[in-house]
């Protein structure tokens, strides 16, 4: 009989967790110091904000940089979270694989999109 609990405990899984628990964090506060950024100058505009003022904003190529940053780190913070809710929700392994797979291709779709839009590709 295995034991499963104290010194002895057996470990089964990916073993992703610190990693994983350090990346969410890591790209959590890089949205929030973009988000804050982003709010920051939107707050600074004087007149209506349109268009024109929004392509002010990201016109500059730090801003481009830092926004496809973002997007990378968005989609990254994204997989690691769905990854791990169907590692612990999805049973059926060919229904998991399928769901991780579907997601992987519909993130590298949205961050292809969303970097199409940035630099007009």
């Amino acid at each position: 009989m295995s034991v499963n609990y104290g010194s002895k405990r057996i470990v089964v899984g990916a073993h992703y967790g610190l990693r994983d628990w350090l990346s969410q964090r890591i790209t959590a506060a890089l949205m929030v110091v973009f988000t804050l950024l982003l709010l920051g100058q939107v707050l600074l505009t004087r007149g209506p904000i349109g268009y024109e003022t929004w392509a002010g904003i990201f016109a500059a190529q730090w801003m481009k940089v830092l926004t496809f940053v973002v997007i990378i780190a968005l989609a990254y913070h994204v997989w690691v979270g769905m990854r791990d809710i169907w590692m612990d929700y999805i049973k059926p392994i060919w229904l998991r694989l399928s769901l991780q797979v579907f997601t992987i291709v519909w993130l590298v779709g949205c961050a292809g999109w969303a970097i199409q839009v940035l630099w007009r590709l």
